[in-house]
């Protein structure tokens, strides 16, 4: 019992340490990557978060006038620097 106790907190504080990876935009980071995937054709998006460890922003859900859907990586001058296309 002591065991299974031990691998249940064990784990809990691994999930905890990866959501802390990363962290919610702020207001300003928000309108600028917004202006940023709008000059770039996107006109709706999901979740926006920066990843700490890696040093990105990432917007999920990103809609493209072209109908296609991304999720995507932005850099911290807000550039866009990954594209992956949603299935």
């Amino acid at each position: 019992m002591k065991l299974a106790t031990l691998f249940g907190a064990a784990a809990l504080s691994l999930s905890a340490a990866a959501m802390a990876d990363d962290r919610p935009v702020t207001d300003e980071e928000r309108a600028s990557i917004e202006a940023a995937l709008e000059a770039e054709g996107f006109t709706r998006w999901g979740e926006m978060e920066f990843d700490i460890d890696d040093n990105y922003f990432e917007v999920d859900d990103a809609i493209h006038e072209d109908g296609r859907e991304y999720d995507l990586k932005l850099d911290v001058n807000f550039t866009i620097i990954s594209r992956d296309l949603e299935d």
